[in-house]
């Protein structure tokens, strides 16, 4: 499983922060992070989801409110939005 986090798109209601512990609180710029992910596209950072922590990937993408995480299986079908 992949996630992808739209950094951009992220409003920092930092719901996804309180799900899953990849991601974390950037005051300064008033936006969540997704740790140890690589930019993939201007704004865009994918992660591959630890074995285990599939769960709380799909927690903290059905949290986001603005639909800036999205999860992809294996396949590269989209879960989630």
């Amino acid at each position: 499983m992949r996630v992808e986090f739209d950094e951009d798109t992220c409003i920092g209601m930092y719901q996804c922060v309180a799900e899953w512990d990849a991601f974390e609180k950037d005051k300064s710029a008033g936006k969540a992070v997704l740790t140890g992910a690589e930019e993939v596209d201007d704004g865009v950072f994918a992660l591959e989801v630890p074995e285990g922590a599939e769960l709380d990937a799909k927690f903290a993408a059905r949290t986001c409110p603005v639909d800036a995480i999205v999860l992809y299986d294996d396949d590269g079908e989209q879960l989630i939005p």
